[in-house]
């Protein structure tokens, strides 16, 4: 293998500073909040959107809702996962196409990296390999049947399979290495680790860095693309409100809508039912229910009176006709659950039986044994005596680690005898959780009461067989009573003397929606002005926040278009709840429609503008990720466009490491005829999934002149590591020298610091 190194600045020694949008966003509503005017209870409302749903229902039953905390500073130190990070190596075996370790090398800094290759050679799997590693998944493989996702490991390599890549954090002094070892058969038996600069090493997750990576994603593959434009609708919009820190504010929006929602409905319930009560009231037959439904056609409906009437429930016994109701009501353990419980019971007391006495049995109850000594050890470490022989200095550092490797050697020997004991407790726990406790309405001098008392009895009873026995007899008992009193309770309440119990439930019900109703009317009110200020003010900020984002989408479109007569016109963030997309408006051919929809596309087109939408997020400040893995971007594209992404790749690689696989020649051909600076390799693979990398050349070699006499000057980095460049279109950040040639973003580029509005 022939080991290649992009050409790239050194990572600076200074901490970068992160920006915190979603504060921002929040401080920006709260300033808008203070100026607005709203009332008090309006403004109680937003306040309590802004804090979560449990502020709502607050607000909702007219508590106080506190100020929310001070909005942090979106300009204070980033904590150590957020540092921005740049790859400087991946390396890969018996993962995928690769089988022998192979790695891809770079220069931990910005700068365009181009892995050519034809289908097979294993482009994807460094890719892949690179996403996997750092997320422990891929999204390509998620879409994938479960038979194409089984085939992850390589076929020629029968070693471990392992994934390394190293990553250069800012200020730090070497590279922090993260690996993923596979140990089973399933690609979800990956083990991760870090480890640091100073050789220290911790599981991946405890870096934190999985809500980052869900939300800046350095990986970009063809599928991926492909559902930027044209997949569900909410995926893009969520990934946008993630990026520009509005997630909160589109979370307190739909807290609101919801808010009100529920509130409307409260308020309409009782005028739905009315005239469905009042028809069952007439038919009924009874005094009461007549005087209910003349008092529910009256102008101003008795709320008072109607439930004195619903509350008288007719028997001379009111607890004895609801202990009938419930009767009617019960439900009971049906027959085929109780069977299966017993033949668990059953299998798990012959299987604990078979290992009592057994060389496992004694090895489970020694490993048991001695994990309570280690917990005791742990919980009183000052302790050395044995509490239970009580010899002295019989536990210490020694002891531990015998205990620890004893525990070990018996494992396998008391796994089947350990199995046996954990499917008899399961067993246990299934019967103890059949014989429910009997419902504290139930009389229990009844001959139900008396019986489900008996049934209840048996969770006392530890022995399995026993159990099985008490569950299966006692069981059937319970049953056949609990049928019986439930037939004879149904036919005491259907009696048609004794009909107006359902009813009186009903106006119940009814009479409580009422006074609801009332009361959700009157909170309505504020939270609808609250919404509909918050709901003008979110559009504001979100199209505030995406203007940036939108403009250099528009801007790496341009320049992908070539000489076709498309314009991207807009892109906005639109809707709420499952409603919520984003919308790009894509003019054809001039077209003066108004959100003239993308449907006229071609497929390279589409690809074209999915790129346009997805490369700006990568120039975010907030993303700690200086890096962005694209695999495949070029596909279906014609030659014109091929051209015009070269342009806005060398152009985003004077900002950000972008390293892009892809089969067609056409791109660094592209590279090369344009002058633009990058790095192209060849990436090959044998039949027995060999795979070599080597250098093909760099383009855009006028732009790099005088590297070569620094190096043997004795520079140790190369000199596009240490030329600091001017601010480009992304701005705030000066990363290399001006890419080869004067064509890319030039004569309609932003001033710099564009991003200057997420900040």
């Amino acid at each position: 293998m022939v080991r290649t190194v992009t050409t790239g600045p050194a990572t600076s020694g200074a901490v970068p500073r992160r920006y915190d949008s979603s504060a921002v966003a929040a401080r920006s509503l709260l300033d808008r909040l203070a100026d607005s005017g709203l009332d008090p209870a309006a403004r109680r409302w937003v306040l309590a959107a802004l804090q979560g749903d449990e502020a709502v229902a607050a607000c909702a039953r007219g508590d106080e809702v506190p100020e929310p905390p001070e909005a942090g500073d979106a300009s204070g130190a980033a904590p150590a996962h957020a540092r921005r990070s740049f790859l400087r190596r991946i390396e890969v075996q018996g993962f995928r196409g690769i089988g022998r370790p192979s790695s891809l090398e770079f220069a931990p800094g910005p700068g365009l990296t181009v892995i050519v290759g034809r289908n097979g050679s294993g482009k994807s799997s460094f890719a892949e390999a690179a996403e996997a590693a750092l997320t422990g998944r891929n999204l390509r493989w998620d879409a994938m049947p479960e038979g194409w996702r089984d085939g992850w490991r390589n076929l020629h390599f029968d070693e471990r399979t392992e994934i390394t890549v190293e990553l250069q954090l800012a200020g730090d002094p070497g590279p922090t290495r993260v690996t993923r070892t596979w140990t089973g058969e399933s690609v979800r038996s990956a083990r991760g680790e870090v480890v640091a600069p100073d050789g220290t090493a911790a599981p991946l997750r405890s870096r934190g860095w999985d809500p980052e990576l869900a939300r800046y994603r350095p990986f970009l593959s063809y599928d991926e693309l492909g559902r930027a434009v044209t997949g569900r609708a909410a995926e893009l919009y969520d990934t946008l409100t993630a990026l520009l820190g509005l997630t909160d504010l589109t979370d307190a929006e739909r807290r609101l809508a919801k808010a009100c929602d529920r509130l409307a409905k409260q308020r309409d319930r009782p005028g739905h039912e009315h005239g469905y009560l009042v028809q069952r009231l007439r038919a009924g037959g009874d005094r009461r229910a007549a005087m209910a439904a003349d008092l529910l056609g009256a102008e101003n409906i008795d709320l008072d009176r109607l439930a004195s009437i619903a509350a008288d429930d007719g028997p001379a016994d009111p607890q004895r006709h609801l202990v009938l109701r419930r009767l009617r009501r019960l439900s009971v353990p049906e027959r085929g659950l109780l069977t299966d419980v017993v033949n668990e019971l059953r299998g798990a007391a012959m299987e604990l039986a078979m290992a009592a006495g057994t060389k496992g049995d004694r090895a489970r109850g020694v490993v048991d044994l001695l994990r309570r000594a280690l917990e005791h050890r742990e919980r009183h470490p000052s302790e050395t005596d044995c509490p239970t022989c009580g010899t002295g200095g019989a536990f210490g550092p020694d002891w531990e680690r015998r205990a620890r490797a004893e525990i070990r050697a018996l494992e396998p020997v008391a796994a089947g005898a350990a199995a046996a004991y954990e499917r008899a407790e399961n067993a246990r726990d299934q019967a103890r959780f059949l014989m429910a406790p009997m419902p504290s309405w139930l009389p229990p001098d009844s001959e139900l009461g008396r019986v489900w008392a008996e049934w209840e009895a048996g969770t006392e009873i530890g022995d399995l067989t026993q159990l099985a026995e008490h569950i299966e007899t006692v069981g059937r008992r319970l049953r056949s009573t609990a049928i019986a009193a439930r037939k004879a309770a149904g036919e005491q309440l259907d009696d048609p003397t004794d009909g107006w119990g359902e009813l009186a439930d009903q106006l119940r019900a009814w009479v409580e929606d009422a006074r609801a109703a009332v009361s959700a009317g009157e909170t309505l009110g504020p939270a609808e002005r609250a919404l509909e200020w918050l709901t003008a003010i979110a559009r504001e900020i979100r199209a505030e926040r995406l203007r940036p984002l939108a403009s250099h989408a528009e801007q790496v479109w341009h320049r992908l278009r070539q000489e076709r007569r498309i314009d991207l016109e807009a892109l906005r963030l639109v809707g709420r709840g499952a409603r919520r997309r984003v919308a790009v408006d894509v003019a054809v051919d001039g077209s003066e429609n108004e959100g003239n929809a993308p449907g006229l596309l071609s497929q390279g087109e589409f690809q074209a503008l999915a790129l346009s939408i997805c490369l700006p997020r990568t120039m975010v400040p907030d993303n700690p990720f200086g890096f962005l893995l694209l695999d495949d971007p070029v596909q279906a594209m014609d030659t014109e466009t091929v051209e015009g992404l070269a342009g806005v790749l060398a152009e985003v690689g004077r900002h950000r490491q972008l390293v892009v696989f892809t089969h067609d020649t056409r791109l660094p051909d592209a590279l090369h005829r344009l002058g633009l600076r990058a790095d192209i390799r060849r990436i090959q693979r044998d039949a027995m999934s060999n795979v070599w990398v080597a250098e093909s050349g760099r383009t855009g070699e006028a732009a790099w002149a005088g590297e070569g006499s620094r190096a043997a000057a004795g520079d140790s980095a190369p000199a596009r590591a240490q030329a600091p460049a001017p601010a480009g279109p992304y701005g705030g950040e000066a990363a290399g020298a001006p890419a080869g040639g004067d064509r890319p973003w030039q004569g309609y580029g932003p001033p710099p610091g564009p991003y200057s509005g997420l900040a």
